[in-house]
């Protein structure tokens, strides 16, 4: 009998320990996606609105997909990249990537696998210029991490996920980086996109 208390109360305990903790991953992907666009590559695209249906309102089918989607749409969660410190980091992106792409485009810069901007080649530059990029390049990837950070914290996402953040924006970066310039693959080989 006590044998059958304590394993009841070591599942019980074990029961209340164990947390499930959500993590956004497709909202953050979209809130990456935009960001990128929105600092490196022009406006964000507006959202898709779909074609409209020509089904009866009432039928079985649609009615179905109504609340299939409404449940859906419900459970998704809406990523918060609007408070001041995230328009703040957003906007030194933005204002830095016209300095930072002259390089990018003559392969002195490059963006490695985990998202962050390195400098690929210091060929052609003079001093003055390779003191720049590596300026460049620190304080763009400072902010990116900044970035990372305020996301999670604005969102309620756990610091220990922030690592997660940071891969999903480095598939971002890499994806809607421009042709010709150089990007890191998996392996830490450069290549030109």
């Amino acid at each position: 009998m006590l044998k059958r208390i304590l394993i009841t109360a070591a599942f019980l305990i074990s029961a209340c320990v164990t947390v499930n903790i959500y993590f956004p991953a497709a909202a953050v992907e979209r809130a990456a996606d935009q960001i990128v666009k929105e600092t490196w590559g022009g406006p964000a695209e507006p959202a898709k609105t779909p074609a409209p249906q020509s089904w009866n309102l009432f039928s079985p089918v649609r009615l179905a997909s109504l609340t299939l989607a409404s449940e859906a749409h419900a459970q998704e969660a809406d990523i918060n990249v609007s408070n001041p410190a995230i328009r703040a980091l957003k906007e030194s992106i933005k204002e830095r990537s016209a300095a930072i792409r002259p390089f990018m485009d003559r392969g002195n810069i490059g963006i490695a696998q985990d998202g962050l901007l390195a400098i690929r080649s210091t060929d052609g530059l003079n001093l003055k210029e390779r003191a720049e990029t590596k300026q460049l390049v620190d304080a763009e990837n400072r902010d990116r991490e900044n970035l990372y950070a305020e996301i999670a914290k604005a969102n309620g996402i756990q610091k220990e996920s922030i690592p997660r953040i940071k891969n999903i924006f480095a598939r971002s970066w890499l994806d809607q980086a421009r042709a010709g310039w150089w990007i890191q693959d998996s392996q830490g080989n450069w290549k030109r996109k």
